[in-house]
């Protein structure tokens, strides 16, 4: 059976393009799944893992659902659409994998969360077409008059789960209850049970409710490591570890694509290694010569962020080693799992600083790497953010809803 390309999902003549462009040509299972009835105007909700595609799989047709404010006649800082996500490193992702579909149809896209200045956050937000938003800097926003979203038409919750763990659950109702009643919203999820189920029920209606498990391939054991550094000396260990034992492909995680730049240029310095950066502001051609140097060995040591590395499936990958420590499971269990692949084994390291020790061994204990936490002198914790009980606070109204199927697809 061949498979679907964008076009026959219904996907704009200028995402499809800006898809090209990036050597993307076919969708993936998980985008097979649910564009069409994203762009057909229904409420979906998808259980998938991370690391599947499911980024372009709601941003593809998000993109395409939302028009540019002057040609919809919203006013400066109300978004079209609006990506709810819990952590900054992801909304930083988000907004890297969809700025060039974004820019294809007219689109300006920006990210707001904590831990950054807010005033050039409130000013990217105010000419945004689509706002990815961790919801306690959405809610600084909402305080400060900067943003409404009065005027949202599609509303995106990434990683719902992790958001519930994070005791997001009042923050988002009061969020979603902002936002029309004639929506529509995508909830994505590594699980659609329990606390997860009911919040999906209380914000969409007559759902399209999709599970993607990507087929296991055959994998070799993992070694699990944890060290413990100091953050002047974290650049000579991870020397120390390229240099002072046998390995082979290594990939080096760091967490900004700045961070990425600089360490890959201090690697670069010891005669043994060959090094090169992959991140989101290299171009694609940039991107495609790094990663076809590491298969190709002429690389050994290939420094990357999360979003660089989401397709990176290459063989032979000994070593991976986490500079920048990750910030929750799924990131450590995607990053770890680029190694140890078609039945070879591999290594995982993670350094961490006196200030993530708390976190990092909350991490490794509901990966049940007790062990491994303890022969590194971090002991073992309790899983950060324990799951709120349910709250109905801030439910959202009820809706009347437009009929949306069958509405006309965007220009190309």
């Amino acid at each position: 059976m061949q498979q679907s390309t964008f076009a026959d999902l219904g996907v704009s003549k200028a995402v499809a393009s800006a898809l090209r462009e990036r050597g993307i040509e076919r969708p993936f299972a998980v985008q097979e799944l649910v564009v069409g009835d994203v762009l057909d105007g229904h409420d979906v909700l998808l259980e998938s893992p991370t690391g599947s595609g499911k980024t372009l799989a709601f941003g593809i047709p998000l993109v395409d659902s939302v028009e540019p404010g002057r040609r919809a006649g919203r006013r400066p800082g109300e978004p079209g659409g609006l990506v709810l996500a819990p952590t900054r490193e992801l909304a930083s992702q988000i907004v890297d994998e969809l700025d060039a579909i974004a820019r294809a149809r007219g689109l300006s896209i920006a990210a707001v969360y904590g831990g950054a200045g807010i005033n050039p956050q409130i000013k990217a937000a105010r000419r945004a077409d689509v706002l990815v938003a961790t919801p306690g800097r959405l809610v600084d926003l909402l305080d400060r008059g900067a943003v409404a979203l009065g005027e949202v038409d599609v509303l995106v919750l990434d990683e719902a789960d992790r958001m519930l763990d994070m005791g997001f659950r009042p923050v988002v109702d009061r969020l979603v209850a902002l936002t029309p009643d004639d929506r529509q919203t995508l909830l994505f999820s590594a699980t659609l049970a329990g606390e997860v189920d009911r919040i999906a029920r209380a914000y969409t209606q007559d759902a399209r409710r999709h599970a993607h498990r990507p087929p296991q391939e055959a994998s070799g054991s993992v070694e699990h490591r944890f060290v413990k550094v100091s953050r002047e000396r974290r650049t000579d260990q991870l020397v120390a570890e390229l240099t002072e034992q046998e390995r082979g492909r290594t990939l080096v995680f760091v967490r900004t694509k700045r961070g990425a730049d600089r360490l890959a240029k201090q690697l670069g310095r010891v005669p043994t290694l060959t090094v090169a950066a992959m991140h989101g502001d290299k171009s694609q051609a940039q991107r495609e010569r790094a990663l076809a140097a590491f298969e190709a060995g002429r690389v050994d040591t290939l420094v990357a962020t999360d979003v660089a590395a989401r397709g990176i499936d290459v063989r032979d990958v000994t070593h991976v080693i986490n500079f920048d420590a990750p910030a929750a499971v799924e990131d450590y269990v995607h990053r770890v799992g680029r190694t140890a692949r078609a039945g070879a084994d591999g290594v995982g390291i993670t350094f961490v600083l006196d200030d993530q020790v708390r976190d990092v061994a909350a991490i490794g204990t509901r990966l049940g790497l007790q062990r491994e936490l303890s022969a590194a002198g971090l002991g073992a914790s309790e899983p950060a953010g324990a799951r709120t009980s349910s709250q109905t606070g801030g439910r959202p109204r009820s809706r009347n809803r437009r009929r949306r199927s069958g509405r006309p697809r965007p220009a190309a």
